[in-house]
């Protein structure tokens, strides 16, 4: 028998009327059981961060940082435990599961060391005209009011750590959704979260329907949304409260820039091996992964068959085994969707190169050319194994490709040329250039989010903190200064 996990209600461990199965998308087999809350728990769990938002805000930041040191010591012991976890639930090869656990254990780390230096304060001499002799401004910051948190599938630990560490960090309650496909993980961020001395009401972990998500979303009491996932659902909330602050990380198309400075064998055994790697890790379920490859054309013949032999060598398979490099989409329908997009490119007129099998959930690593601009693929991000290469002439061409596309989340640039680095951060319209590398790469304390249909506002934990809370200014007067 699967035992069936309880949720967490601030601060407590609570089931509901009703439970649900989370099972892997690698076998179909039952991972455990879910309690869903009930509306009457809901309206609890939101209440409960309502009031003690003003008591959470004044909690010492020695406690919240403590909390958060605890809570990164506890996944990093469980780790491999973990890991296993969002195999199990997601069809993650353990090696990037593993990965997964050992950033959200950095995560909660530059959250207790954030909550220890932020909010310091900030003077600022206002006698600079004579109105304002005497006088000083005292700036500090405070909590927008409590956060409602909705995570993706995706990385199904690491980005509800992203939600919940800056919360607690900077003092803010936050009521935190995890994906119906993958909330095992989030609720073992409960199970350490339960550890610590944090004051009941300020968190909550709720495996709430989807289709219950209206009334969490339009409530008053949860000011500021946190939302990780899709374009459409995304803008959606936002269009659905305007008054609202509404932090949204988004898709993309990620593409990997190769110029023509980057010509040597070694430079191009590394970017198609690098290229291969990130546009099939974690199945291509990253918003970041390599979607699209943009070679110079003097490059352009030596790096092409060195992508598809590359991606050739992709093992795909179980994804608790060790040596598995590419395990099963999150379900069979995300599966046929990829397996629909390349069939309508190739049936336009692209060529295939590798790849374009399906076998239940799994699809193969896949390389497409000649892809159309008006297919499918070509416009939408296919959160799939799947990487289009075009050939361009030159600098200009190439990024004016990346920004054709109505995303920009992130872009990689192969060059070595320092000059062209920062013209690549001019021009780009993207949240982030990675320079030497696929766009895949983030680091979890950077600022992180995305331009255009990418969203809005930044994730990363300094800059988390900073969307869930505003400046609000004291002024001193009659002061010798």
């Amino acid at each position: 028998m699967t035992s069936t996990h309880a949720f967490w209600l601030a601060g407590r461990q609570v089931s509901g009327e009703d439970s649900f199965d989370v099972t892997s998308p690698w076998d179909g087999r039952v991972v455990g059981k879910v309690s869903v809350p009930t509306d009457g728990q809901t309206e609890e769990a939101v209440a409960a961060a309502y009031a003690v938002r003003d008591e959470f805000a004044a909690t010492p930041s020695h406690v919240r940082a403590a909390a958060l040191d605890h809570v990164s010591r506890r996944l990093a012991e469980r780790t491999e435990e973990i890991a296993r976890l969002i195999s199990a639930e997601n069809g993650k090869p353990m090696k990037w599961a593993r990965g997964e656990v050992g950033r959200a254990v950095s995560v909660f780390r530059f959250a207790a060391e954030e909550a220890r230096r932020f909010n310091g304060g900030e003077a600022q001499r206002l006698d600079t005209d004579l109105g304002g002799q005497g006088r000083l401004a005292f700036t500090r910051r405070f909590p927008k009011g409590v956060v409602l948190g909705i995570a993706p599938f995706n990385f199904p630990l690491n980005l509800c750590a992203h939600k919940i560490a800056p919360a607690i960090a900077a003092g803010v309650p936050i009521v935190l959704k995890p994906a119906p496909a993958t909330p095992l993980s989030g609720l073992i961020i409960g199970d350490l979260l339960a550890e610590t001395e944090l004051p009941a009401g300020s968190w909550s972990i709720l495996p709430v329907p989807n289709d219950k998500m209206s009334a969490l979303v339009q409530d008053e009491r949860l000011p500021v949304i946190s939302f990780t996932g899709s374009e459409k659902v995304g803008y959606a909330i936002m269009d659905s409260v305007p008054r609202k602050h509404c932090t949204l990380e988004l898709g993309g198309n990620g593409a990997a820039v190769v110029l023509a400075d980057f010509a040597s064998d070694e430079d191009l055994d590394r970017a198609a091996s690098r290229i291969a790697t990130f546009s099939n890790y974690q199945g291509g379920q990253s918003c970041i992964s390599v979607q699209r490859v943009i070679a110079d054309a003097s490059v352009y013949d030596r790096l092409l068959p060195r992508i598809v032999a590359a991606v050739e060598a992709q093992v795909t398979g179980d994804p608790s085994d060790d040596a598995t490099d590419v395990g099963p989409l999150v379900s069979e329908d995300a599966a046929k969707r990829v397996e629909t997009w390349v069939d309508e490119a190739v049936a336009a007129g692209a060529s295939l190169l590798a790849g374009g099998k399906r076998d239940g959930a799994s699809y193969a690593p896949t390389v497409l050319t000649d892809v159309p601009a008006d297919v499918t693929i070509a416009c939408e991000e296919v959160f799939g194994p799947v990487l289009t290469v075009q050939k361009v002439d030159g600098e200009a061409a190439a990024f004016a490709a990346v920004n054709e596309s109505k995303y920009g989340l992130q872009a990689g640039v192969f060059t070595h040329d320092l000059q062209t680095a920062f013209r690549a951060h001019r021009a780009l319209e993207v949240g982030g250039v990675v320079i030497g590398d696929v766009p895949s790469y983030r680091a979890d304390q950077m600022p992180y989010g995305g331009a255009k249909q990418s969203g809005v506002g930044r994730e990363g934990v300094k800059f988390a903190m900073d969307d869930y809370t505003y400046e609000r200014v004291m002024v001193l007067t009659g002061l010798a200064l």
